[in-house]
């Protein structure tokens, strides 16, 4: 079945009677049992209730993985994958990486025991350089958030086996339309699906995705222990945000790569980092990997007033600390997504005060791009008033 076909229908419930189109809402804590020792197979709704398995049926078909835990947020997803470890073990993680990420294993992580080297896993060298004897995983955003650093990842596979290693992989940005990480070799499978796998701006919620049986079972325990599962209304907005996830990322990839192109010839503009661009130093592993290059684009302006111009004038775009929804949203990393991070090691990321990140939606491109224009003017003017 086609990845845009499974987005609409992979979800439905012919359990029941009623002839309903889409997946009713249980909202229910706790199940009867029909006598001792039986089960509906569903007890308590901590571990599994019927709205959130169908989610996590089609977010599982769509990775390609064995099984598919959905979480009230995508750190409260990381969080438990985090439980996997015990003290003393070590991880390797992409050093540019979402802020919120970031705070979880530097501030509470690193308190529980773990420990992480924090390095470029663009660069393959730099990876084996790190593995030490107490290394358990590597753990990798590709695309980074918010510098769009791209990671082989069949290439850390290898390394990740040759180790006995787990292999993560955050594919929030690309989500499993462009891009499927198990097939490459991942062995865990990440996601905010607050972000495009909702596409709404209305819900939080994450996800894992595990390749093998024996890391569902692991997982599940861990769920079910701490407890942070999707509810029954989310778990449905999910499911009908996924219905509109093929058409919704390919209009926004659209978007974006008509953006890109725009921004790169903007005289104000001096960086722009967007893997969908041929001059971007990973174009070529992103075509190998992916299918698309999404619509995430970070870039740099000549000032800080220039940046806070734009955060101030823009009327379309919203300005806004997220992600992946039909709306376009401009986000100021250094002050929002990225603000935990220290500010030298933010600096030596290119996270600084030029750097702005935009999250483009599905709106006309000739609206989007005459908002930019007008934010940009030197003069203070009315909305699509440059002259």
């Amino acid at each position: 079945m086609d990845l845009t076909t499974l987005c609409v229908h992979g979800a439905e419930d012919n359990t029941h009677c009623t002839g309903s189109v889409t997946v009713p809402i249980y909202q229910a804590a706790t199940f009867a049992h029909p006598g001792v020792g039986e089960s509906t197979g569903y007890d308590y709704s901590r571990l599994q209730n019927p709205t959130r398995e169908q989610v996590e049926k089609i977010i599982a078909k769509l990775e390609k993985g064995v099984d598919a835990l959905a979480f009230s947020s995508g750190m409260a997803a990381t969080t438990a994958l985090m439980e996997l470890f015990k003290i003393g073990d070590h991880i390797i993680v992409s050093d540019d990486l979402y802020g919120g990420s970031h705070r979880l294993f530097h501030y509470i992580s690193m308190k529980n025991g773990l420990f992480f080297s924090f390095v470029n896993t663009s660069n393959i060298s730099e990876v084996i350089k790190h593995i030490r004897k107490e290394t358990k995983a590597i753990y990798i955003e590709t695309p980074t958030n918010p510098m769009m650093q791209v990671t082989d990842i069949a290439a850390i596979s290898k390394i990740a086996k040759e180790n006995n290693l787990l292999l993560i992989v955050d594919n929030t940005f690309l989500t499993p339309y462009f891009q499927n990480p198990i097939d490459l070799g991942a062995d865990i499978v990440l996601h905010s699906g607050t972000k495009y796998l909702s596409g709404h701006n209305d819900t939080l919620s994450g996800f894992l995705v595990v390749r093998t049986e024996e890391l569902s079972e692991k997982l599940r325990f861990i769920y079910k222990t701490t407890g942070a599962c999707l509810s029954p209304f989310d778990s449905w907005l999910m499911i009908r945000g996924i219905k509109t996830l093929a058409v919704r990322m390919e209009k926004q990839q659209e978007n974006a790569i008509a953006l890109a192109n725009w921004l790169c010839k903007h005289p104000k503009v001096q960086d722009v980092y967007y893997v969908g661009l041929p001059t971007h130093p990973d174009y070529e592993i992103s075509r190998r990997q992916a299918r698309g290059f999404g619509a995430m684009i970070s870039f740099k302006v000549d000032s800080e007033q220039t940046a806070r111009q734009i955060l101030s004038r823009v009327k379309l775009i919203l300005y806004a600390e997220s992600l992946g929804g039909v709306e376009t949203l401009i986000t100021y990393p250094m002050l929002q997504t990225h603000a935990d991070v220290p500010q030298e090691e933010r600096e030596a990321k290119g996270i600084d005060e030029r750097l702005l990140r935009l999250s483009v939606g599905i709106e006309k491109i000739d609206d989007l791009i005459l908002d930019l224009e007008q934010a940009l003017c030197q003069d203070k003017l009315e909305i699509y008033g440059c002259d």
